[in-house]
């Protein structure tokens, strides 16, 4: 994870220095052009005429300590941009994985044990779908068939959960609908495929010849079995699933990271972009770590020395 989690800060750092335009000139707007002295002093003040070796040395020092920097829009510290967004960010991506897992965990398996059925067919359909359909367009037609035309529920906006849980769940069912799509495609693709492959194993059919219901098998034998390619899946896409929320939080105007990071690519913050890269990283770096380690509790053969 070292290596990676450097390599990481190199990409970071340069992706959103090649950005085109300036901060100073951004927050300055106009007077940049008829106060040049004051530009120029802005840029210093922010370090922005300093090489761009020393700007990435200075700004990984920091960030080791935890330091990510100042906004240059809101001139707050980062991390602290970052803390207030981060929860409805958690919120928004744990009702997303809710929604993913209760569609994709029954329809894979109901498609394992039955191939060829309609509700195999249904399922591929609605995956092949699932695929087919953008993050945008899916969560502007749910916008308007829900909110606008039926009025069933709200548009957009957040409410924390501590505040009233009620209306927060309401107000989240459309995004976590939104954000889930793309969770739950691969998911219920990888676990069907995986249990059609493991119900074909001869200690399948053993156990079958033994007696055991059908519930047991698939439970006590199949299941647990079919499960090591879909933890690869599962933490690859909780490790990213910080991507699919910037969608959502954009369409839904919810204040959490992904809308954080999209207004400050829009006003070239680039303390706060980076900030916000390097967390998504250290997620996706985590969520990597937890796979690897979960392996050997859902597989007894799988030890590490």
């Amino acid at each position: 994870m070292g290596p990676v989690a450097f390599l990481v800060t190199v990409i970071a750092f340069c992706l959103v220095m090649i950005l085109p335009g300036d901060p100073a000139l951004a927050l300055l707007g106009d007077q940049a052009a008829h106060d040049p002295v004051r530009y120029a002093a802005y840029r210093h003040e922010l370090g922005l005429d300093r090489p761009v070796a020393e700007q990435y040395v200075r700004w990984l020092g920091r960030a080791v300590h935890g330091d990510l920097g100042t906004s240059i829009r809101d001139l707050e510290p980062v991390s602290a941009a970052i803390r207030d967004r981060l929860g409805p960010t958690l919120v928004l991506g744990s009702v997303a994985l809710a929604i993913a897992l209760a569609v994709a965990v029954p329809g894979a398996i109901y498609s394992a044990i039955r191939p060829g059925s309609w509700m195999d067919w249904v399922g591929t359909a609605v995956a092949v779908g699932g695929m087919a359909i953008p993050g945008f367009w899916l969560g502007i037609l749910l916008i308007y068939f829900f909110a606008v035309w039926h009025h069933w529920l709200p548009p957009s906006g957040y409410v924390p959960v501590t505040e009233n849980p009620q209306e927060s769940l309401r107000r989240l069912i459309l995004p976590g609908i939104t954000v889930a799509s793309w969770l739950t495609v691969p998911l219920m693709r990888q676990l069907r495929a995986s249990l059609v492959e493991v119900l074909q194993n001869d200690y399948i059919r053993t156990a079958r010849s033994k007696g055991l219901s059908a519930n047991r098998v698939l439970g006590g034998h199949a299941l647990r079995n079919a499960l090591i390619p879909v933890l690869t899946v599962l933490g690859t896409l909780v490790g990213h699933l910080y991507a699919g929320t910037v969608i959502g939080e954009t369409i839904f105007s919810i204040p959490g990271l992904g809308r954080l990071v999209v207004d400050s690519i829009s006003f070239r913050d680039f303390p706060v972009t980076q900030g916000v890269v390097l967390l998504a990283a250290a997620s996706v770096l985590l969520a990597t770590l937890v796979t690897d380690i979960l392996y050997a509790y859902v597989d007894p053969r799988i030890r590490y020395g």
